[in-house]
């Protein structure tokens, strides 16, 4: 199995990058480029036009290899059609924005609904499908928590939409989120096979990370493609999912680290200028404060990768510790 992972795991890289050009140039043909918030960075400015929406190329790169060498097993079925489902959301948030030629799409409630719905099918497979208990799984101790049936649905909805707009919220530099992501998800590959022989899991995850990284050859500074809210809220929703199917939603805010630390950047940023008026940052998310003290992006991305890669690797050695191997 191991090799049949490691085979998924390439076919989706170099899929990823044959399909690149050619999305790329129809893209252009079609002018589906980024709109950049006029409150941005004005650096920014200058991506203006950049084709988006990579997103699609990410997961049919994902789609092909795991359909095609899994089982597709109920775990790994529930985790794919979540990451597709944020995916489709977010590939129609990128639609309005480049149909209202301006950078706001579907509003937040509307993306909620949504999440709230597939993180209600992920809860109804995990407790009724894969048979867990309604618990939270500390990870950092050998304790576990029972909780009713209705906050662990609430939990889910809370890790999934969590996710994916945590890791919407840091793709903000070229390769940043595609970087970090394929970081997290090598430590759920990792999580998935070694240390728990979920190995439809693993090949799923070995899937994300080959897409993810097959997509920064055209993600890196400077960026010839962005992934858009397609990449970003389809990837943020399957690392969410997985972290449900191994009982990591807790782990999670360490596994995740970097997400967590862009998503409470915002939030910071916003609630002390509600409390006190005055930013804490220069810009939110943090990512953006850094480009303001005029640290170049190719610097900032290489950071964050060491920091998500710091966070992930703490956050497998403490669920290998938790499950006593």
């Amino acid at each position: 199995m191991l090799g049949e992972i490691l085979i998924a795991g390439m076919a989706a890289m170099l899929i990823c990058i044959f399909l690149g050009p050619r999305f790329i140039e129809y893209l252009r043909l079609k002018e589906f480029g980024q709109h950049i918030r006029e409150e941005g960075p004005e650096e920014h400015h200058e991506k203006a036009g950049t084709p988006t929406m990579g997103g699609l190329i990410v997961f049919t790169a994902i789609a092909i290899p795991y359909l095609v060498l899994s089982d597709r097993d109920t775990a790994s079925l529930a985790v794919f059609g979540v990451a597709i489902g944020c995916a489709a959301l977010g590939f129609a948030d990128d639609v309005l924005k480049v149909a209202k030629r301006r950078s706001l799409g579907l509003s937040a409630r509307s993306k909620l609904a949504v999440q709230f719905l597939l993180a209600a099918g992920l809860w109804y497979v995990a407790r009724h499908e894969v048979g867990f208990d309604s618990t939270i799984e500390l990870r950092i101790s050998d304790e576990a928590l029972e909780i009713p049936d209705a906050i662990y649905l609430l939990l889910v909805f809370a890790v999934i939409a969590g996710a994916s707009n945590a890791v919407n919220l840091s793709d903000g530099l070229d390769g940043l989120a595609a970087g970090c992501c394929a970081i997290v998800l090598l430590a759920y590959t990792a999580i998935t096979f070694v240390t728990n022989e979920q190995e439809n899991l693993a090949l799923l995850s070995a899937c994300l990370v080959g897409g993810c990284i097959g997509f920064l050859w055209f993600n890196a500074f400077p960026a010839s493609i962005f992934m858009g809210d397609t990449g970003s809220l389809g990837l943020g929703g399957a690392i969410g999912a997985m972290a449900v199917m191994t009982q990591t939603e807790v782990l999670l805010i360490i596994i995740g680290g970097i997400f967590v630390l862009e998503a409470l950047s915002v939030a910071l940023q916003v609630a002390s200028f509600k409390l006190f008026r005055r930013r804490v940052l220069l810009m939110a998310p943090v990512h953006h404060h850094f480009e303001l003290l005029a640290w170049s992006e190719t610097k900032i991305m290489l950071r964050f990768w060491i920091i998500a890669a710091v966070c992930s690797g703490i956050g497998f050695t403490l669920y290998q510790q938790s499950i006593g191997t």
